[in-house]
């Protein structure tokens, strides 16, 4: 399994505008997480940005969550992007021996 970041750029006036597509963009979010491919996401405190990250077998799955996701489908996402994230400490990290974190 690979992890992503998934990187959106949102409207100005996001905040105001999520309201009406948030309930959907939750169903499909907490669907990915359930399915054990998002672990976290949300959006920056200041909200001109947000940060979705995965744990897939490749990038599509990120970029179909994407594409299908309510707020990119409906405007208020002007921009994403996936990178690829090389984990290397934490709860989820570990090499190829089964050792976690850091070394």
């Amino acid at each position: 399994m690979n992890f992503y970041a998934l990187f959106y750029e949102v409207v100005d006036d996001y905040v105001e505008r999520r309201a009406q597509f948030r309930d959907q963009h939750l169903t499909v979010a907490n669907e990915a997480v359930q399915c054990g491919e998002l672990l976290l996401g949300g959006a920056m405190t200041e909200p001109d940005a947000a940060l979705l990250v995965f744990r897939a077998m490749d990038r599509s799955v990120v970029e179909a969550f994407a594409r299908n996701d309510p707020y990119v489908v409906n405007g208020l996402v002007t921009r994403w992007e996936v990178r690829p994230w090389n984990v290397v400490v934490g709860n989820e990290s570990a090499d190829a021996s089964g050792k976690r974190g850091f070394r």
